[in-house]
């Protein structure tokens, strides 16, 4: 089992942040949206956010919101989103699943926990989820050894960070804008900030996500955090694409630019200019 400490100690051995990709489960349908993660994987990402497709995503834009109401409408089930998990472990990358509440609640806590295990995958990502809602989540996921990924947001108050950070394992997810997710032009002024008001409460792996889209604002973040994560940019990469051999072509690209990115924090190559 690839763990996500092995990971984050990975990346800092070799001087550099580790590379996030999302992806939801079933899109464009389960068996291509599990090909186009191992090719994430092939292409130098090295952890997978497997989205759960949900019918009310609030924290979401318009480029995972139709990529999750596409999923849905072909059939996508949360059992669609374990077994994209376990292709992820087969493929040698560690996988968490990204997901509302609500899905969690509906499949059951401890069969979720359980079957997340049983599958190889490393924990769950709970943008909805508070600490202090999240009982039942803690006991499931330390008996079955998984991962508990709060998020952090740009307004969280010193107090409120050391809540969050106390009650997250495997990383902390640092959101670098208040809004929903959405690739955009430039990095949030606030994220490195962010970061470092982290790092005051915790030693944790700090991972900032929300906009990120290039291979320069991936370099951009790793110079001060541990990891970067890319999700609408990926999605939108495959929205954009002509058929599935395209879009697998995109997003081994983007994986292989985003990758550079992370690997290159203590110089600025002239093509990430």
């Amino acid at each position: 089992m690839t763990s996500l400490s092995a990971v984050f100690d990975r990346a800092k051995a070799e001087n550099r942040a580790a590379l996030i990709g999302y992806l939801p489960a079933g899109f464009p349908d389960v068996p291509a949206s599990i090909s186009l993660m191992q090719t994430m994987v092939e292409s130098g990402v090295d952890i997978i956010e497997v989205g759960l497709p949900y019918s009310d995503p609030l924290m979401d834009g318009p480029v995972i919101q139709h990529a999750a109401a596409t999923a849905l409408a072909a059939g996508a089930t949360t059992d669609d989103v374990l077994k994209a998990v376990g292709a992820v472990h087969e493929a040698g990358a560690a996988a968490v699943v990204m997901s509302y509440w609500n899905p969690i609640e509906r499949y059951g806590v401890g069969r979720f926990a359980q079957a997340m295990s049983q599958v190889g995958g490393q924990g769950l990502i709970t943008p909805d989820l508070t600490p202090e809602e999240a009982g039942e989540w803690q006991n499931a996921s330390a008996q079955h050894d998984l991962d508990r990924i709060f998020l952090v947001a740009p307004s969280s108050t010193p107090a409120r960070i050391s809540v969050i950070v106390n009650a997250t394992s495997g990383f902390v997810y640092a959101a670098s804008v208040m809004g929903v997710t959405g690739a955009r032009n430039s990095v949030s002024g606030h994220a490195h900030g962010l970061v470092a008001r982290i790092r005051e409460s915790t030693q944790l792996p700090i991972c900032v996500g929300l906009g990120v889209s290039t291979g320069a604002q991936a370099n951009e973040i790793a110079a001060y955090a541990d990891g970067v994560i890319v999700g609408s940019a990926f999605v939108r990469a495959i929205t954009q694409a002509a058929d599935f051999k395209e879009a697998t072509s995109a997003v081994a690209s983007l994986s292989r630019e985003l990758a550079t990115g992370v690997r290159r924090r203590n110089e600025e190559p002239e093509a990430l200019r």
